[in-house]
């Protein structure tokens, strides 16, 4: 693809050099070759960028200069993000195999142009697969599912009947999407447990990614919901009727009760425990371990934005910071006495 061909898909303006120049992919600055595009957000990172044998180079305007001549130079707002939406112009596009010899496919199974279905996966009657769609090796597609366009199911994910996954969804492997949820009735004369229905639905929908050996169970009654571009780590799980919304960052090892939401743009880092039937309102940053008490609201309200919530009950860091520097204090006093 030539320089000048990524600039008017993305945008941007070339600064320096020669709109024909070739880029056949990204990489780092230590190993770029004379067709790659690197990156640099600061002047550190531009002197180093611009010294190395890249193609090309995306920067911020004023980052650096003057530029060497014969560099090609591209001038961004945000370099890494123009960098990342290059790498996926510049990606290889799999050639579609159709469907493999030693997969199995039910009856009446819908499948749009240029689905590739590998060998050993499974496809369950009646599921409906996408045009584009590539589903690997040993991926088990339950019965009656619907995947939308453009999706990639890595090897050995299994989606449970009643599951429905939007456009350009991608599933890493070992994921299991619409497994029943952990829902028991006790019966308090002998102790004995009995499984509350588990026959809901789950809603993936466009651009979700879910990491590898996440688990995201259906709903008890009603509906499991993902929203739109929301990117999931992996080892993540989120239990049954929970509604997570758009653009949400999941970070490995958090676990989500039942009945629980997490608003649009919201930030959950890794290891974080949320309680069922608990809120977590829009645009919140909960911090690594940070953990929110089952029935509890958490929001931004009354803080600036980015704030970050940390500890259990999760709240503000800088309180949190300094309910510990007493207790330090406190301890000390106690040791001297």
């Amino acid at each position: 693809m030539k320089l000048g061909e990524l600039i008017e898909a993305l945008g941007g303006e070339l600064a320096e050099g020669d709109p024909e120049q070739a880029i056949e992919g990204v990489n780092s600055v230590e190993l770029a070759r004379a067709a790659d595009l690197v990156f640099a957000e600061d002047a550190a990172s531009a002197v180093k960028a611009l010294a190395s044998e890249a193609g090309a180079v995306v920067l911020r305007a004023g980052a650096v200069g003057p530029y060497p001549r014969a560099r090609c130079v591209v001038e961004a707002p945000q370099p890494r993000l123009w960098f990342a939406r290059a790498a996926r112009l510049l990606a290889p596009t799999l050639r579609s195999t159709r469907v493999h010899l030693a997969a199995v496919v039910g009856e009446g199974v819908e499948l749009g142009e240029d689905v590739t279905i590998g060998p050993c996966a499974a496809i369950g009657d009646n599921a409906r697969i996408g045009a584009g769609t590539r589903i690997e090796a040993g991926a088990v597609v339950g019965e009656g599912v619907r995947i939308g366009e453009h999706c990639r199911i890595y090897p050995r994910v299994v989606i449970y009947p009643g599951a429905t996954l939007g456009d350009r969804v991608v599933v890493h492997a070992g994921a299991v999407l619409g497994a029943d949820g952990f829902g028991y009735v006790r019966d308090p004369s002998t102790g004995a447990y009995t499984q509350f229905p588990q026959q809901g639905t789950l809603l993936i929908e466009d651009d979700v990614e879910i990491g590898a050996n996440s688990t995201i169970d259906r709903g008890a009654l009603k509906q499991t919901k993902i929203g739109r571009g929301t990117k999931i780590d992996n080892l993540v799980h989120v239990g049954h009727n929970c509604e997570i919304g758009e653009d949400v960052i999941l970070v490995a090892l958090t676990g989500i009760s039942g009945s629980s939401s997490v608003g649009n743009g919201a930030v959950i880092a890794g290891q974080v425990g949320i309680g069922d039937h608990a809120h977590v309102g829009p645009g919140v940053i909960l911090g690594g371990q940070a953990g929110v008490l089952s029935g509890k609201t958490v929001t931004n309200h009354g803080l600036k934005p980015g704030t970050v919530l940390w500890g259990t009950p999760a709240r503000p860091l800088k309180q949190v910071l300094r309910e510990l520097a007493v207790l330090a204090r406190m301890a000390k006093r106690g040791n001297r006495d």
